[in-house]
């Protein structure tokens, strides 16, 4: 899918129509904060209000929560249904002529993802007959229609909405940075970059690297007929595998940290970090290096904007001011936790508003034109936005029997924790994976040293299943999915579902299954 670069116009009226937006979300959430916490006392009050809440609940609602979970009746299995389903759709409809092109509007993706997710909420309504766990309150619901209030809560409120605030921040605010210069499409070039990319991913988050360093990297290839490896490897190292020393890397790591793993724990990861980056890299640079041979040599030559300069230059550099706002965010305003260094807890959906102001400012104080240099346009993130609705309404019935049957999986190895990880996380977020294994992990017997309450090579497997293994499939991750879109936009034909799992089956699994063998098992 090619789409038409808007002029600088119509960048300008975005950016007013967006700005307006946001505002309009900011005053919103104000309001809703005034009524019902007070105007004044609002901070005073929510910090009240969490704390309170924290010691009603955390004895006795957690392990509440637990028992109905892990022992209450779980959803029949015809119930993943709904969620196989937007999986094909996802894998097939762009490869069929009579439904390519209906595909491709966002509108209609909205409309089978919600219709799918329609089918999850009903079954919870009429056919499951039991309460569900609520995730804010740890509390069991009524059954009937208040089961499937329950689930569509948890799954927009409690994860869609953090996840799609997270996402458009950083999409928007990376889009407004421009990368330019006589940068080609040449191996040594694209494996840099690839490689930078891999290395910022555990420090700005692998969105943030991915949405940093994706634009450049196609302007280097606009040029060259076989692009779409590149892509699938830049999606390989910047979105996943190069996430994984530090908790803001990866989301999974992020949960981690929250229940307790040390902040710098993952570091003690590098050796494996190393060893699989550098592995896919020079996978990578052999593959480009046969591929660029049959390229002509005007496809090396440098874009039409780079000509005129030799020198790299970064336009829009205040936009890394707001990047690194952005992860201050999600690392110090989890509703669940006090801000570090206080007794004070941000209210309910504090942080998404503190990103998406942040995205504002971006989009204010940076000039129409550098987003009209970036081909930048706002249908990638829609495109997520429209089938993750339902991908994390109809997840919600496979990830509840995951957390069902997840002590009795036989899984009591290193290997059996990475690989049941991995293979959960290349088809379910990859976040609620990393949690049900954890907690899984949590009950077993530790023969040795553990970190919060899990073996250490328990841990480990764990921790690389799930953000290596987030590189398996398109959704594996949530930038997988947006990095292919951006591409998509500007005229990279991209494999299919299954054409790009031929790539991660061919490249990937047989690297990580060495690094296990190497380091894990």
């Amino acid at each position: 899918m090619s789409t038409s670069v808007p002029t600088i116009e119509d960048q300008q009226g975005s950016r007013r129509l967006v700005m307006a937006a946001i505002a309009v979300a900011v005053l919103a959430y104000a309001g809703w904060m005034a009524h019902h916490l007070g105007l004044f006392s609002a901070f005073v009050a929510t910090e009240a209000v969490v704390h309170a809440t924290e010691h009603a609940h955390d004895a006795h609602a957690a392990s509440h929560a637990e028992h109905h979970v892990a022992h209450g009746p779980l959803p029949a299995f015809y119930s993943v249904v709904p969620f196989a389903a937007l999986l094909l759709c996802i894998a097939l409809l762009p490869l069929f002529h009579a439904t390519e092109h209906w595909w491709e509007g966002n509108w209609n993706r909205f409309f089978v993802a919600a219709g799918l997710g329609c089918v999850t909420l009903f079954y919870y309504a009429f056919v499951y007959g039991h309460g569900v766990v609520d995730h804010t309150t740890h509390e069991m619901s009524a059954p009937g229609l208040a089961a499937a209030v329950v689930v569509l809560k948890n799954a927009l409120l409690v994860e869609y909405v953090p996840f799609i605030a997270l996402l458009f921040s950083l999409y928007v605010i990376s889009g407004g940075i421009a990368i330019e210069g006589r940068l080609v499409g040449k191996p040594v070039v694209n494996t840099g970059i690839i490689g930078v990319g891999g290395l910022l991913a555990s420090f700005i988050g692998t969105t943030g690297a991915a949405m940093l360093l994706v634009r450049p990297l196609l302007k280097a290839n606009a040029k060259r007929k076989t692009v779409a490896h590149t892509v699938v490897f830049f999606i390989f190292v910047a979105c996943n595998t190069g996430g994984c020393l530090l908790p803001i890397g990866d989301p999974p790591l992020f949960l981690g940290f929250l229940r307790g793993v040390p902040f710098t724990w993952t570091l003690s990861l590098w050796p494996m970090w190393l060893f699989v980056n550098l592995v896919l890299l020079a996978v990578y640079f052999a593959w480009d290096s046969i591929l660029s041979r049959k390229e002509s040599a005007d496809a090396f030559e440098p874009a039409e904007d780079a000509a005129s300069s030799g020198r790299l230059r970064i336009r829009g550099a205040l936009n890394f001011v707001w990047l690194v706002g952005v992860i201050l965010c999600v690392a110090v305003l989890d509703p669940s936790k006090t801000v570090p260094f206080t007794n004070w807890s941000a209210p309910t959906f504090y942080r998404e508003i503190a990103m998406l102001a942040l995205a504002a400012l971006s989009l204010w104080l940076t000039s129409a034109a550098i987003r009209h240099a970036n081909a930048f346009t706002y249908d990638a993130i829609l495109e997520v936005a429209a089938l993750f609705v339902g991908i994390f309404v109809c997840m919600q019935a496979p990830v509840q029997i995951l957390n069902g049957y997840g002590a009795q999986l036989g899984i009591d190895t290193p290997t059996k924790f990475f690989w049941g990880t991995g293979i959960l996380s290349s088809f379910l977020d990859n976040a609620p994976t990393y949690v049900v294994f954890f907690e899984t992990a949590k009950v077993m017997d530790s023969p040795g040293p553990a970190v919060a309450g899990v073996w250490v090579p328990y841990l480990v497997a764990i921790s690389l299943g799930s953000v290596f293994m987030g590189a398996m499939t398109y959704i594996g991750n949530g930038p997988n999915f947006m990095v292919k879109a951006i591409a998509e936009a500007q005229g990279v034909k991209m494999p299919s579902f299954f054409g790009y799992m031929l790539y991660s089956v061919a490249v990937l699994v047989p690297v990580v299954a060495v690094m296990n063998w190497l380091f894990v098992g």
